[in-house]
């Protein structure tokens, strides 16, 4: 069976297992505490970061957008990866512009103690011309790219929520109604609450943890 290293709070981990669950895969999870990380995780990834998936195979795969590829290349039966290779190609120029200077402006506003030389107020108002433009968008459809969900929303609703987490009354006081709601619909989906299950940590020779727990139904 397939295993995947993750860590619940984590953006990229959750991002992985958003698309694993939309997917109808199941596999093995195991979780993993970041300042006791195992030793089996990092035999297979020295650089010791979530997630990390190992395939019945024995293929590493050590970015959460690969694995998210891997698994809805695999099966996609809500159409996440959408048809068309224009709007593909839409899709990951906006994860590239989230996991680039968004993640960059988003790490410098929420833990400021780690980038002592930086103004995490210069930061956060970088950080924010991306959520408005996030806002326009949902001014127009319920989702990033069209009123059908995508890749893009399971990529980057993550690290809205992160964003958000880092002063949660000043975000809702931002004039970007539509993303607020955006952020509220997502946080209370089913599709959300489900891959937020608390695990206990990982040890060598745990019984298996399924996740998801029990496969969901695919219009295949």
């Amino acid at each position: 069976m397939h295993h995947l290293y993750s860590f619940r709070r984590c953006p990229y981990a959750m991002r992985a297992r958003l698309a694993i669950a939309a997917s109808g895969l199941q596999l093995e999870l195991r979780e993993v505490v970041l300042r006791d990380k195992p030793a089996a995780m990092l035999a297979l990834s020295p650089k010791g970061t979530v997630p990390v998936l190992q395939t019945q195979t024995g293929v590493i795969i050590e970015e959460s957008l690969d694995i998210a590829l891997w698994a809805l290349k695999q099966n996609d039966p809500d159409k996440l990866m959408v048809d068309d290779h224009e709007r593909q190609q839409q899709i990951f120029a906006l994860i590239r512009e989230n996991d680039g200077p968004f993640k960059h402006h988003l790490d410098r506003t929420k833990y400021g103690t780690r980038y002592p030389d930086e103004d995490p107020a210069i930061h956060r108002a970088k950080a924010s011309k991306f959520l408005f433009s996030l806002n326009e968008r949902l001014s127009k459809t319920k989702f990033l790219m069209s009123d059908q969900q995508t890749l893009a929303d399971i990529t980057i609703a993550p690290f809205i929520r992160q964003f958000a987490n880092s002063d949660r009354p000043w975000f809702n006081a931002q004039p970007w109604p539509h993303l607020i709601n955006y952020l509220e619909e997502f946080l209370n989906s089913d599709q959300f609450q489900n891959i937020m299950t608390k695990y206990a940590q990982w040890q060598e020779g745990d019984a298996p943890t399924y996740f998801p727990e029990t496969p969901p139904q695919t219009n295949d």
